[in-house]
C-alpha cells in the first residue's frame, strides 16, 4: 500500500539563540491519520521545534510545507487558522466558563448579534459526543477533571478545522483510565484524518499509540522510525546517544559502603507526581537515580527534601522518623538539594556570588539574625578556593559566571551547611568538560568524608561512575535498586529503564 503525502513537512530546520544552536538540520514529517511521537531528552530541540512549526519562533534555517504549500507562521493564532492547533499539558482555557463556552470562544454563534446560547450548547454536546465525550456542557469547566478539560481543548482544536494536532505532554498528570479516555479519542481523531504529533515520556504509552517516531538529540536528528520496528531498548540508546553495542562497562567503580542507614524511605509517594517508592540511603554512601526525563527522579528529590509533601509512607533521618512539610524542615535535619534548575529554583541573578553562597544559611538563622559581614567573608573565601569558583570574586553578580561555576555558587551554598544529605538533580548538566570533572572529583570526596549524596543524572556513564548503587525509574516507578558491582554496565542499564525490570 503506497504511503500518503505527508500533510506536514519540515527540512533542514535550524533555530540558534545566544549560544545555544538548539536546533540544526533538522527533518520531520507528519502523515494524515497518524500518531507521530516526537522523542527526545530534556534539551533535544523537541519544544523549539514544536515552537518553530506554530509560529513561536522564527526559524534561521530550513522550510515548511503545509498540504504542499510553502509556510511561515507569525504567530501560533496564525498557525492555527491554517489548521494546526496545540494543546499543552497545561490547559490554556478560561476555567470559570462553561465547557460549551470555551469551544467557542470568540466563535460563538449569534443572530442579530446575539449570542445563541441553546445553540451554542448543541453544537457543543454534539461535538463532544462524537469524540465518545459525555459531559454537560453548561458546567463551568472547573468542575470536571484536567484529563476532562483537555478532550475540550482538544474538540475546540477540532471544530476550528485543524489538520495537525500537537498534544504537547497531555498524559503527565492523567491517571490510567484518563490516559486511555483520551487514548480513544486520539483514535477517533486518526479515524477521521486527522494528523498528530504526540510527545510524552512514557515509553508504554507512544509504544500504545504512536505509529511511528521521531527522535532528536542535542538539536540534531538522530532519524525516523515505524514504532513497531524499534524495539524499547534501541530507542532508550538512541535518545541518551550510544547505540547498545557501543556501551561499554565503565572500571574503577566506587567500593560498596558498610555503613549505617542514613536516610529510610517507606511506600513514600505522591499522587500524580511518584508511586510509592522503597529506599535506603547509607552514611558516606552514593546513590545514583537513573531513568529518562519524566520518569521521576526529580519527584523522588523534591519528597525527600520537603519541597513536595507526601501522600503515603513514612520516612527517616538517622532513625528518626520525620515529616518535612518544607525545605526548611529538611534543612533542620541536614538535607541539602541542588535543583536541576539553578537559574529558576536555585541561582538569585541579580545577587553577587557571596550573596548566593551565603542564601542558605542566613535562611537556616533567620532573616532576623544577619551572618556578621566578616564571617560571611571568611566562609565564601574558603568555599570559592575550594570549588575553584572562577572569577574568585566574591562581589562579582552571579549571573556573569559561566554554567559550570554557576553550578559551583549553587554548592558551595549548601556545603556551608554541612548536609548529612546533599541530592544532586543533574548538577553536570550544561557545563563544560573541566567543570564537569570538578563536581564529579568533589562527590567522590564528599561521599569519602561521610556525606551521604542522591545523584541524578540522565548520563548513564556518569552515574555508574560515582554510585555504589542505582535506582532506576520508570514511568514515575522506582521499578529497579541494582548494586553497581562488576556485572552492572550501561547496556544491562538502559535494559533495565527501557523493560521496567532489572537484566
Amino acid at each position: 500500500m503506497a504511503e500518503p503525502a505527508p500533510i506536514l513537512q519540515m527540512r533542514g530546520i535550524g533555530k540558534q539563540f545566544p549560544g545555544v544552536k538548539a536546533l540544526d538540520g533538522v527533518d520531520f514529517r507528519l502523515l494524515p491519520g497518524e500518531v507521530h511521537a516526537l522523542m527526545g531528552e530534556n534539551g533535544a530541540g523537541k519544544s523549539t521545534l514544536i515552537k518553530v512549526l506554530t509560529g513561536v519562533y522564527d526559524i534561521d534555517a530550513g522550510e515548511i510545507e503545509l498540504r504542499g504549500a510553502r509556510v511561515a507562521f507569525s504567530s501560533p493564532l496564525a498557525a492555527q487558522h491554517a489548521g494546526i492547533s496545540t494543546v499543552y499539558q497545561e490547559v490554556n482555557l478560561c476555567a470559570n466558563l462553561s465547557v460549551a463556552e470555551n469551544i467557542f470562544i470568540g466563535r460563538e454563534p449569534r443572530r442579530l448579534g446575539r449570542i445563541q446560547w441553546k445553540e451554542m450548547r448543541r453544537r457543543a454536546a454534539e461535538l463532544l459526543s462524537r469524540l465518545e465525550i459525555d459531559i454537560d456542557v453548561s458546567a463551568a469547566l472547573s468542575s470536571y477533571s484536567l484529563a476532562v478539560q483537555q478532550m475540550v481543548a482538544i474538540a475546540r482544536a477540532v471544530d476550528i478545522d485543524a489538520q495537525v494536532l500537537i498534544l504537547d505532554e497531555p498524559t503527565s498528570s492523567l491517571d490510567a483510565s484518563e490516559v486511555a479516555q483520551l487514548f480513544r479519542v486520539m483514535r477517533r481523531l486518526k479515524e477521521q484524518g486527522i494528523a498528530i504529533l504526540f510527545v510524552s515520556h512514557f515509553l508504554d504509552q507512544i509504544y500504545e499509540i504512536a505509529d511511528r517516531m521521531t527522535i532528536l538529540r542535542n538539536g540534531r536528528l538522530v532519524g525516523e522510525y515505524l514504532t513497531s520496528e524499534l524495539s524499547q531498548v534501541e530507542l532508550v540508546g538512541k535518545m541518551i546517544g550510544r547505540e547498545l553495542a557501543d556501551l561499554e562497562r565503565l572500571e574503577g567503580k566506587p567500593m560498596a559502603r558498610q555503613t549505617p542507614a542514613l536516610v529510610e524511605a517507606d511506600g513514600l509517594g505522591r499522587s500524580g507526581a511518584i508511586e510509592p517508592f522503597t529506599l535506603t540511603i547509607h552514611e558516606g554512601e552514593v546513590v545514583g537515580l537513573a531513568g529518562l526525563l519524566g520518569s521521576g527522579r526529580t519527584e523522588v528529590a523534591r519528597l525527600l527534601f520537603g519541597a513536595d509533601h507526601a501522600g503515603s509512607g513514612t520516612l527517616r533521618i538517622g532513625g528518626e522518623q520525620v515529616g518535612l512539610r518544607t525545605p526548611r524542615a529538611a534543612i533542620r535535619h541536614h538535607v541539602a538539594f541542588c535543583s536541576e534548575n539553578r537559574r529558576a529554583e536555585g541561582l538569585v541573578p541579580e545577587l553577587t556570588v557571596r550573596e548566593n553562597i551565603v542564601l542558605a544559611l542566613q535562611a537556616a538563622r533567620g532573616w532576623t539574625r544577619p551572618i556578621p559581614r566578616r564571617r560571611q567573608d571568611e566562609l565564601v573565601s574558603k568555599y570559592v578556593s575550594a570549588l575553584n569558583i572562577r572569577p574568585a570574586d566574591p562581589e562579582q553578580l552571579v549571573r556573569n559566571l559561566s554554567g559550570g561555576n554557576q553550578q559551583k555558587v549553587m554548592l558551595a551554598r549548601w556545603l556551608i551547611l554541612e548536609p548529612r544529605l546533599l541530592i544532586l538533580d543533574e548538577p553536570t548538566r550544561g557545563i563544560d568538560v573541566g567543570a564537569k570533572a570538578e563536581i564529579q572529583r568533589l562527590v567522590a570526596e564528599l561521599s569519602d568524608g561521610g556525606m551521604a549524596v542522591l545523584f541524578i543524572s540522565a548520563e548513564l556513564e556518569e552515574v555508574l561512575r560515582l554510585s555504589h548503587k542505582v535506582g532506576v525509574l520508570r514511568d514515575r516507578k522506582l521499578v529497579a535498586e541494582i548494586d553497581n558491582d562488576e556485572r552492572l554496565t550501561t547496556d544491562a542499564l538502559t535494559e533495565t529503564i527501557a523493560s521496567g525490570a532489572a537484566s
